[in-house]
């Protein structure tokens, strides 16, 4: 989906299509706290971007209109568009509430053309959401999802096979998904720079210096991804909790234990080599009701104990008042993937009928 949250709330108020929007709660009347979802295309060319501190958004954009209307209205139209995916496969592998990996190679409509496929899907979503999307058809899902970040907004790209190594070959490599902001330098100082160069070092060579990833990398830059899509998987999730007795009851108190099960769930996920984009928050109080909140960013979330308290600090404002006493914090990351992928938006192969993230 293209800027998915931030385009429900233009739909829900179209003055706002014209203006630099933010989904967060607005930083001036938080105190400062608040983590960006994710911006509409009027606010990114100013810098703004998932997972930024909503403060900071504020002084990229300073006449940003700051709007969240919460996530069960966001839920419930990826429900909606996730019933259009299963009108053409039921081979639909959920990422997050916008995006999703189609298998249809022998989808409901008996269609042979997957362009037809991709432009009915587009149709469907805009014609009962009035939302738009960004299709990449491709024979794997890495390349799958390199196109459908290529030609954004309403973009639809193909990759065929037959043009999959031309297409790597003049990737720079920091848009290579997987390749994060610690990898880079390290490719640079390998003298690697896109696709090309990483075409001609060996399997060995790139084991030895990235390890697993090393593997991975080897098999990218050829076009090579056998994964499947994934449909009938069970969701994981990745969490910590902690009991107290006696209850605790001041913000000091519950901000200390929510920095140090930040700090748990950081290494469980470091350990594991996972990421996640949704961020849940589990808080029982001295009677023993129960309730959670929930946060999902367009991006994957940091593993970062800053990130991760900061979210968890914002879904806390949510909650009833602490006084009465505090018998348990949870933090639970879910929608997890491999620490090998990132959503990465693709700037290359530039021209008229292109545009551009």
């Amino acid at each position: 989906m293209d800027a998915f949250y931030a385009s429900i709330e233009e739909r829900e108020d179209p003055s706002l299509k014209t203006q630099p929007l933010i989904v967060a709660r607005d930083p001036r009347r938080t105190g400062g706290r608040g983590v960006v979802s994710t911006a509409n295309y009027n606010a990114r060319r100013f810098g703004v971007h998932s997972a930024m501190s909503a403060q900071k958004a504020l002084e990229l954009c300073p006449k940003a209109v700051f709007r969240f209307s919460g996530f069960g209205l966001y839920r419930s139209v990826s429900d909606q568009i996730h019933e259009i995916f299963h009108q053409f496969t039921d081979a639909v592998e959920s990422v997050a509430l916008d995006e999703a990996y189609l298998d249809i190679t022998h989808n409901k409509r008996h269609l042979s053309d997957p362009i037809q496929v991709a432009r009915m899907i587009q149709t469907e979503i805009w014609q009962q959401t009035k939302l738009t999307c960004s299709v990449g058809v491709s024979y794997n899902k890495f390349l799958a999802k390199e196109a459908s970040d290529y030609a954004k907004p309403v973009g639809i790209t193909v990759i065929p096979q037959k043009d999959a190594i031309e297409f790597l070959t003049k990737l720079p490599i920091e848009k290579f998904r997987g390749v994060g902001k610690k990898t880079v330098p390290k490719m640079q100082a390998l003298q690697i720079a896109n696709g090309a160069d990483l075409l001609q070092w060996s399997q060995m060579d790139l084991i030895k210096h990235f390890g697993k990833f090393g593997y991975v990398l080897y098999e990218r830059a050829r076009g090579v991804d056998e994964r499947p899509v994934e449909y009938q998987r069970v969701r994981k999730s990745i969490g910590k909790e902690r009991t107290f007795g006696p209850e605790i009851r001041t913000s000091s108190e519950v901000d200390a234990q929510l920095q140090r099960i930040a700090e748990m769930v950081v290494q469980a996920m470091d350990n594991k080599k996972k990421h996640g984009k949704t961020l849940v928050l589990k808080i029982r109080y001295k009677d023993f009701s129960t309730f959670t909140k929930r946060v999902t960013l367009d991006d994957y979330i940091k593993n970062d104990p800053a990130d991760y308290f900061a979210l968890a600090s914002d879904l806390l404002t949510d909650m009833p008042d602490i006084s009465t006493g505090v018998r348990l914090l949870g933090i639970t990351i879910t929608n997890l993937d491999d620490l090998t992928y990132e959503n990465i938006a693709l700037d290359l192969f530039h021209n008229g009928d292109v545009q551009k993230t």
